[in-house]
Order: structure tokens, then C-alpha cells, then sequence
């Protein structure tokens, strides 16, 4: 991006105002035409500064008295001084005084007009960038081969330095933090996920995406990075992990297992905070059946338990009974109880369903009305 293509007449007005203020003299800036587009008198706004042909056409500096103004269209005495990048004059800054005055503080003013001007255009560059890396992770998330072709998005990984044929693995994180803007969000985000070959973005506010080199320690990384953005911002977030996806398809698809993951996972793990698609794969392939079949299925295999003011827990208990291997110590560890708290439930359970719970397949089907009720 060249500092050039930013000198726009919004930030030439902005930088005139501001140095004036800083000097105390009428300052004046023009484009490459010689036009005026910045200027403390906003009358002169749109002008031509005729002295300024022949500082852009040398690239030198030029003084003008009072006599040499007068012969001039658009000029007062003073200075005028070409605004360079590289060897290009790309406008230029005009004090308004006596040349004597003024010249003192000319190269000041000049080198700073130019300073300012880099600055804006690394700004634009590194928005442009981060826009750019938003729009290849939202391709991914989106990805349609009917729509859009493999090589086209690769193509675009390639131009912000993320090699295509590199294994990763998608990770989603949904965040609500009040008062946090989206690019200090973004920020951390990016902070956790720092590796040269990780592209991080944002999918929509509040939902960001990271196609992440390789799967190694992902549940740690994503854990801190929920722990850092509570600390920072005060924010609640969540994170959801894919399995490791090769090429835009393979990536598409970790993309889709992470999202699921995010969306399945608090139903089943209401105080969790990061899912992983690894550990939910019953529940996705669940969460495939078309819903209304999940509710008829729920319906028929739950009789007698859904409709009891106590049916969360059951639901919870007959989940960790499955998950737990059907062993009661471990699914006591894993519900937090005592063993005969547990033994209570399983009865209780057996009772109002007339189903054996200790019997694997029936347990079975109950696991899954669970996770389909849940769904």
C-alpha cells in the first residue's frame, strides 16, 4: 500500500489542522494536481496552489514573498515544500508567513506531513490485512464447491503466508463481552493463536474462527485462551474444537465438527467451557437424525421421565450412567454423589420408566433419548 494512494483529502485536512495548531501558521496541503485538500482556511479548500507545479515538477522547496505570491493564482507568502515517497511527490505542504519565519520550521513540518503519512498508510495496509484474513477464514466456514472452487481459496491462504497443504484444525469461539471491542477481541484471540502458520479471524461479531496448524495441546491453548479473555475483557466465551482437516474441504469440514461442537457441547456440559468435537460424536451423529423423528424417538424411550419436575437430573444421571461405562464408582465420580445416592437414582428411574437401566442395550437407548432430548 502506498503512502500516496492514503493521502486522502480527509486525512490532508486532519494533518493540516492538526500542524497548524502545533506551529501557529496557516498550513496548507495539495495533491499531486496541485489542488488544495487540506487547508485551516476552508475556503481554499479545492483550489489550485499554482506554486506548487513547480515544487511538485523539481521536488525542491520554494520560498515566495509577497511580490512573487502576488504574480501567482492561490499563493500567499511563504513556503512550500513537496511531500515525497520515495521518489515520488505525492502533494505538498505550504506554510503561510514571511518566507524568513517560515522556513525555520519548514523541513520540521515536511518530515512530520510525511511521518503521519506512513503511519496512516501502514494503518490502512494492516486493516486491509486483517480484512483479508477475515474474509479466507469466513471461505473456509463457508466453503461450497458448487460455489467456489478448492484452488480459488488456497490461493488466497497462500497470498497471507498460511501454506493450504498444512493439516489444521478448526477452532470457534463465541464470546459476549459488553464494552470490549471487536478488534481488542480479535486481538487476544490472535495473541493465543500467534503461530506463523495459525490464521485467525472473525466470522461475525462475537464469533471468531482459527484454522489452527496441527491438533497438538488444543485443549489447553483454547482453555487459556477463555481464562485470558475473562481476565482482559471481562468477557464469557467458549470454544468449540474440530478434528485436524486437510485442504479447504477437510478444513470446511473440521470448521463444521468445531461449530457443532460449540453448539451440542453446553447443552450436554452446561458449566463446560471447551468442547471438543472428539469427545461428541454420538451426540453429532444424534443431532443428524431430522428432529422430529429425535423428538418421537425421545418420546417413546423417556415415558414417565420427561414429565417429573426432577427430569434434568435423571437425564443427567442416565448420560454419566452410559458415559460412566455403566460402573457405579465411576459414574458417582463422575456426577459428584454418593454410591447409594446413585443406586436411589437408577431405582427411581427403573420404577417410573418399567425399563432396566442395569441392562447395557436398554441403558443404551435411554442414553441416546437423553442426548436427543437434550439436542
Amino acid at each position: 500500500m502506498a503512502a500516496g494512494d492514503v493521502l486522502t483529502p480527509a486525512l490532508a485536512q486532519e494533518i493540516a489542522c492538526d500542524i497548524g495548531r502545533i506551529t501557529g501558521f496557516n498550513v496548507l496541503i495539495t495533491d499531486r494536481e496541485a489542488v488544495v485538500i487540506g487547508c485551516g482556511d476552508t475556503g481554499r479548500l479545492g483550489t489550485v496552489h499554482e506554486a506548487s507545479y513547480e515544487v511538485l515538477r523539481t521536488r525542491r522547496a520554494a520560498t515566495h514573498s509577497t511580490e512573487q505570491a502576488r504574480r501567482m493564482r492561490g499563493v500567499l507568502p511563504g513556503m512550500s515544500l513537496p511531500i515525497t515517497v520515495g521518489a515520488e511527490a505525492v502533494g505538498t505542504v505550504c506554510l503561510t508567513g514571511a518566507p524568513e519565519e517560515v522556513r525555520r520550521f519548514g523541513l520540521v513540518v515536511r518530515r512530520q506531513t510525511e511521518i503521519l503519512l506512513e503511519e496512516a498508510a501502514l494503518l490502512r495496509s494492516r486493516l486491509l490485512h486483517e480484512r483479508a484474513v477475515d474474509d479466507c477464514v469466513r471461505d473456509v466456514a463457508l466453503y461450497d464447491p458448487e460455489v467456489v472452487d478448492a484452488e480459488t481459496v488456497e490461493a488466497r491462504m497462500a497470498e497471507l503466508g498460511a501454506d493450504p497443504r498444512i493439516p489444521r484444525t478448526a477452532v470457534v469461539v463465541d464470546v459476549r463481552a459488553a464494552g470490549a471491542s471487536r478488534l481488542s477481541l480479535l486481538r487476544t484471540v490472535r495473541e493465543v493463536f500467534g503461530g506463523g502458520q495459525d490464521v485467525a479471524g472473525e466470522l461475525a461479531a462475537g464469533r471468531y474462527a482459527v484454522l489452527r496448524a496441527g491438533a497438538e495441546g488444543l485443549t489447553e491453548r483454547c482453555a487459556a485462551l477463555v481464562e485470558r479473555l475473562g481476565e482482559r475483557h471481562a468477557a464469557e466465551a467458549r470454544a468449540g474444537i474440530g478434528e485436524p482437516g486437510r485442504g479447504v474441504a477437510g478444513m470446511h469440514d473440521s470448521y463444521r465438527d468445531a461449530a457443532l461442537a460449540l453448539r451440542a457441547g453446553p447443552r450436554l456440559e452446561p458449566d463446560g467451557r471447551v468442547f471438543a468435537v472428539a469427545d461428541l460424536r454420538v451426540p453429532q451423529l444424534v443431532a443428524s437424525v431430522v428432529r422430529q423423528e429425535r423428538a418421537r424417538y425421545a418420546a417413546a424411550v423417556l415415558a414417565g421421565l420427561r414429565e417429573r419436575d426432577d427430569w434434568p437430573v435423571l437425564r443427567e444421571t442416565l448420560i454419566a450412567w452410559a458415559e460412566g461405562g455403566f460402573q457405579l464408582v465411576r459414574t458417582a465420580e463422575r456426577l459428584a454423589v454418593h454410591r447409594n445416592t446413585l443406586l436411589y437414582r437408577l431405582t427411581k428411574i427403573e420404577e417410573l420408566s418399567g425399563r432396566g437401566v442395569r441392562e447395557p442395550r436398554t441403558a443404551m437407548a435411554m442414553y441416546l433419548a437423553c442426548l436427543a432430548d437434550a439436542l
